[in-house]
């Protein structure tokens, strides 16, 4: 964080506060304004238990969601073309793939990320998501929001998927 701003977000739960300046607080409202409304109960309550018990729970998965970050920033190195920034605070990545637009395995011609994804959920069992819904269609979005042992999994089926694509 830069120092002006802290928040807290329960994943998956659309639930979270910010603490900023003024300008940036009153840019969030404008966007958060456009997106939702009327945060149902159970999520109310939820987020009054995680503001006032025991905050170690959340410190631990913090720290495994770290090394799965890690782990996964590892793995995604081993694999040619692929272009990834390291997220700071997501439980994703973002890869540019357009490195293998034009590649085929003989059966399938990958030439854009929805290609791509689609190749890999049928070739590797893969899911991912195609970047035109986060502002980039050249690339492609990998939770690994899962065990370590699943993403291990799944990345060496994705390596494997990848190198038959000549």
């Amino acid at each position: 964080m830069n120092g002006l701003s802290k928040g807290f977000a329960m994943t998956g739960w659309r639930l979270g506060y910010i603490a900023a300046s003024v300008e940036v607080a009153k840019a969030c409202e404008k966007l958060q304004g456009q997106f939702t409304s009327g945060t149902n109960s159970i999520t109310q309550k939820a987020a009054v238990v995680a503001l006032t018990t025991d905050l170690k729970p959340s410190y631990e998965m913090v720290d495994e969601f770290t090394r799965r970050r890690k782990r996964t920033m590892e793995l995604v190195k081993e694999i040619p073309g692929l272009k990834c920034f390291e997220p700071e605070g997501a439980f994703y990545i973002f890869p540019d793939v357009s490195f293998y637009y034009g590649k085929s395995d003989g059966k399938e011609t990958i030439k854009n990320a929805a290609d791509f994804s689609m190749y890999l959920l049928n070739t590797a069992n893969v899911s991912s998501v195609m970047g035109d819904a986060f502002g980039d269609p050249a690339c492609v979005r990998f939770s690994f929001a899962n065990s370590m042992q699943n993403i291990e999994k799944a990345w060496a089926r994705i390596k494997d998927a990848l190198a038959k694509l000549k």
